[in-house]
């Protein structure tokens, strides 16, 4: 019998290290500099073709706070470039956001740089 109880303690503990590790996995994700290799900047809205994201992966903000910031706006904010009640303002030039399953829209607020392309909409499955 303690044989027994021996296997099934040694057989639960070997479970609950292989879901931990599936589970570690999980939460990590990928990390993605928005924009690729030219960051924040203009027209960056085709740096999302062909990429697949997923809840809990990491997008790196990079640019000059001197010449730019990261607004977190709704959907109807995106499209007219409006920062009027913001989710989120990020202003490092270097915020890295981990973010869940669903839309979210970003834009640069300030004037002129959301219509001329320094905004990107992500899609997290």
């Amino acid at each position: 019998m303690d044989q027994e109880r021996c296997n099934v303690v040694i057989t639960t503990i070997m479970l609950l290290f292989c879901m931990l590790m599936f589970q570690s996995e999980i939460a990590h994700g990928d990390t993605y500099n928005v924009g690729g290799l030219a960051g924040w900047s203009r027209n960056i809205g085709d740096w999302t073709k062909g990429k697949q994201f997923e809840e809990g992966d990491t997008f790196v903000f990079k640019y000059d706070p001197r010449l730019h910031n990261v607004v977190k706006v709704n959907q109807a904010n995106f499209y007219v470039c409006s920062v009027d009640g913001a989710i989120a303002i990020y202003k490092t030039g270097n915020d890295s956001l981990r973010l869940r399953t669903g839309m979210h829209y970003f834009i640069s607020g300030v004037h002129g740089d959301c219509g001329s392309g320094i905004k990107v909409a992500l899609h997290l499955l």
